[in-house]
């Protein structure tokens, strides 16, 4: 693959990911969406079709990695790190377009919701939220940063860091381990097979975390979040940034090296 087709696909199928991933999660939050108070199930099948949309329009470019974290734990695996800067330029625009797109297709949405009297009214009175449970502490992050990037429901760091890097390396091993089945890639079974997965991961690990899984997702959205003329839009959590990121690529590196250590 070419450094051209490959910074063009990973773009590409970033952004459908954001876009339709952001989406859901937009659709479930925000007042005045069909699909408000849909809830979890809803947000992790949404991730789900997310990823298997993005997969099939772009790995006839790229691979579709579509993750710094998948990106890594293939070069662990494979040895080759000539192409991992291209991947993970594309894989950070796309997720920053993608996000930008969530803002334009629910831009009344974002203007109804952010200047709704009551949430004001609640911001004014605890623009932190409510604590709850012995070891928790406020969340910084505004009423619509959960639509752009991943926060925690209760804030113990190494817990945070741990969820994120047990989640990644069940993703990038399950991506790994396609190439073990004969004719699971060239089939398209294998994006199914990663779209189910991530459904999993999400309604079995994602509860602590919001489960980023992939340090572009995160990133690249957060970024967004910072840069858009939100009203009322509250802090990015810039403080919890670089636990979605850094946790997934450990458990990327960690993945790749328990590949070679027992599949290989």
């Amino acid at each position: 693959m070419s450094s051209a087709n490959i910074f063009f696909g990973e773009t590409i199928g970033t952004a459908v990911l954001i876009l339709l991933g952001g989406g859901v999660c937009a659709a479930v939050t925000l007042k005045s969406s069909k699909a408000r108070d849909a809830g979890w199930l809803a947000i992790a099948f949404g991730w789900g079709f997310a990823v298997l949309s993005a997969v099939y329009i772009s790995s006839s470019l790229s691979g579709a990695h579509l993750n710094p974290a998948v990106t890594i734990g293939i070069a662990v695996e494979t040895g080759e790190w000539g192409k991992v800067p291209v991947y993970l330029a594309g894989q950070m625009l796309g997720a920053m377009i993608g996000a930008a797109l969530v803002w334009v297709a629910y831009y009344g949405q974002f203007q109804a919701h952010l200047t709704d009297p009551e949430l004001i009214a609640g911001l004014d009175a605890d623009p932190e939220g409510p604590v709850t449970g012995k070891d928790a502490q406020p969340a910084p992050g505004g009423p619509v940063l959960g639509i752009f990037s991943t926060g925690p429901e209760i804030r113990v760091v190494w817990q945070n860091l741990a969820t994120e890097i047990i989640g990644t390396m069940v993703l990038v091993l399950a991506v790994l381990t396609q190439g073990l089945t004969k004719g699971l890639a060239l089939s398209g079974t294998g994006a199914l097979m990663t779209a189910l997965v991530v459904v999993s991961i999400g309604l079995s690990l994602g509860g602590p975390t919001g489960y980023a899984i992939n340090p572009a997702r995160d990133l690249g959205p957060r970024i967004v979040h910072a840069l858009l003329p939100l009203p009322n839009k509250g802090g990015s959590d810039w403080g919890y940034a670089w636990i979605p990121v850094a946790g997934p690529l450990v458990g990327a590196v960690l993945a790749g090296g328990l590949y070679r250590l027992a599949f290989a």
